[in-house]
C-alpha cells in the first residue's frame, strides 16, 4: 500500500495511507523520501477498537495474531472501523479509495460517500483465477479422496491440484467461508482490481481473471526495499556477500508468518549442511525480526532462494532474477507453486504435499540437499537462471515510462477522472 501510495503520488496525486499507531512509524519512515522530494503524501492514524472484541492492546501488531479465532476477532475490530473510515471520506473528500480485499466493508462506505472503491489483492492474478475457478466448478467435490489430482476446469495450462493444495474454507465450509463469499461478492461491485505485478509475466491469467469479474485488473508493480528495518546489520551481511563468487549462495527465508518447530528446523539444517552449499538462512528468532532481502536477492552472490511462494517474495525473486525451491506452508501458495514451477518453469518444488496453516510440513533432510543441489548446479539450473534473468528485464521494462504497469496506472487516473459518482 506504501509502494502505491508513493506511485500514486509521483504522478501528481495527493496520497493519503490510513494506518494503526503501531505501523504508523514503518509508513512515516517509508514516506519520508518522497516528501521530502515535493510529493504530496501523508498518513493518518486510526485506533483500533481491540478491547471491544476481547483482544489486548498489542495485537494491532499481526505477529501477535496466533490463532484462527484471534484473526476472526482483529477482523472485526477492523470492521468497526467504518464510522472513522467514513468521517475521514467526509473531510479528505478523496476521488477515490484503495482498500485490501480484507476489508469488504469499504465497499459499501464508498458507495455511500459517492466515491469508487478498488481493491487491492495481495496476491497474483493466477491464483486469483484459480481460486475463482475451483468455487464455480468444485472439481475438488468430485474426486474420491483427498490426495486425489484433478484438473482446474476452465483453466489455461492444464493445472493440477487435489484436496490437500487447497485452502481449508475451500475444501469445506467454516467459519471463515462465510467472509471470503463477501470479499467476492464486493470484489464483483468494485471499480476494479490492483495487483502488485507485471502484464507479461502471466497475460492468459490476467484476461481470464478479468473475464470473471468483467472489469479490469490493473498490474502496478514496483521495486522497492519494502519491509521494516533489518535485524542484522545490512552492512555486515552484504560485506559476507561480497566475499563470495557470483551464483554460489542460497538464500532461505520462509515470509513473516509460517513456523516451523525444532525437528523440522534441524532436518531443514542438516540438509544444508551436506549439501556443501553455502547459504543465508533467516530464522525468526522473535516476531519482530526482519531481513533485508530485497538487498539480499539482488546481490550477484545469491544464486537460489529456498520460500515459501508468498507473492511478494515470488515478485522480489524475478525482479532480481533469481530462480526458487518452492515450500508452500498456507494460503494461496500451492496455486503460487504451480505458477513458478508450471507456468514460469523457473523454480523446482521441495516436495511439500498439503496445506498445513502455517506451521511446515514434515519434510526429510534429503530433500532439502536435493532441492538446493538442483537449483545451484547442471543445466536445469542455469536453464532456470536464464528464464528468470529474461523475467526480470520483462519487470523493469513494464515500470519504464511506456511499459505495461506504468501504462495501466496512467489509464487507471485516466478513467477515475472521468467518473461521475
Amino acid at each position: 500500500m506504501i509502494d502505491m501510495a508513493k506511485l500514486f503520488a509521483m504522478r501528481g496525486c495527493k496520497s493519503t495511507l490510513i494506518a494503526s499507531p503501531h505501523d504508523e512509524p514503518t509508513f512515516l519512515k517509508s514516506i519520508a523520501k518522497p516528501q521530502d522530494l515535493g510529493f504530496d503524501i501523508d498518513v493518518i492514524t486510526v485506533a483500533l477498537p481491540l478491547k471491544d472484541v476481547g483482544l489486548p492492546e498489542d495485537c494491532d501488531n499481526p505477529s501477535k495474531i496466533t490463532t484462527a479465532e484471534m484473526f476472526k476477532q482483529f477482523l472485526t475490530a477492523v470492521m468497526m472501523l467504518d464510522g472513522q473510515l467514513e468521517l475521514l471520506i467526509e473531510k479528505l473528500a478523496p476521488d477515490c479509495l484503495i482498500s485490501d480485499m480484507f476489508l469488504p466493508w469499504t465497499t459499501e462506505i464508498a458507495v455511500k460517500c459517492g466515491i469508487p472503491r478498488l481493491i487491492f489483492r495481495g496476491t497474483s492474478a493466477f491464483s486469483l483465477a484459480c481460486a475463482e475457478c475451483l468455487t464455480l466448478y468444485e472439481p475438488h467435490k468430485k474426486v474420491l479422496c483427498d490426495s486425489e489430482p484433478f484438473v482446474i476446469p476452465n483453466f489455461p495450462g492444464e493445472i493440477t491440484l487435489s484436496r490437500m493444495h487447497l485452502l481449508d474454507w475451500v475444501r469445506e465450509e467454516n467459519k471463515f467461508t462465510e467472509f471470503f463469499t463477501k470479499v467476492r461478492e464486493s470484489e464483483k461491485r468494485s471499480f476494479g482490481v490492483i495487483v502488485n505485478s507485471f502484464y507479461r509475466l502471466k497475460p492468459a491469467y490476467v484476461e481470464h481473471y478479468s473475464t470473471f469479474l468483467g472489469k479490469k485488473i490493473l498490474e502496478i508493480e514496483d521495486k522497492a526495499h519494502r519491509g521494516n528495518q533489518a535485524s542484522i546489520d545490512q552492512r555486515d551481511c552484504l560485506k559476507w556477500l561480497d566475499s563470495k563468487q557470483p551464483n554460489s549462495v542460497i538464500y532461505i527465508c520462509f515470509g513473516s508468518l509460517a513456523n516451523f518447530n525444532a525437528a523440522h528446523l534441524h532436518e531443514i539444517a542438516v540438509g544444508l549442511e551436506t549439501s556443501g552449499q553455502q547459504f543465508i538462512w533467516v530464522v525468526k528468532k522473535d516476531p519482530s525480526g526482519w531481513a533485508p532481502q530485497v538487498l539480499i536477492l539482488n546481490h550477484e552472490a545469491i544464486v537460489g532462494f529456498v520460500m515459501h511462494c508468498g507473492w511478494n517474495s515470488i515478485l522480489e525473486a524475478v525482479m532480481a532474477g533469481v530462480p526458487l525451491v518452492t515450500w508452500p506452508v498456507a494460503g494461496e501458495q500451492f496455486y503460487n507453486e504451480k505458477l513458478v514451477n508450471q507456468v514460469l518453469k523457473i523454480g523446482i518444488n521441495i516436495g511439500v504435499k498439503q496445506w498445513v496453516n502455517l506451521f511446515g510440513d514434515s519434510l526429510k533432510r534429503e530433500r532439502v540437499e536435493e532441492a538446493v543441489k538442483r537449483v545451484l548446479v547442471g543445466e536445469e539450473a542455469a536453464e532456470m537462471r536464464r528464464r528468470t534473468k529474461a523475467l526480470a528485464e520483462m519487470a523493469r521494462g513494464a515500470v519504464e515510462e511506456g511499459g505495461s504497469s506504468w501504462s495501466d496506472l496512467g489509464a487507471l487516473l485516466q478513467e477515475l477522472r472521468l467518473q461521475n459518482y
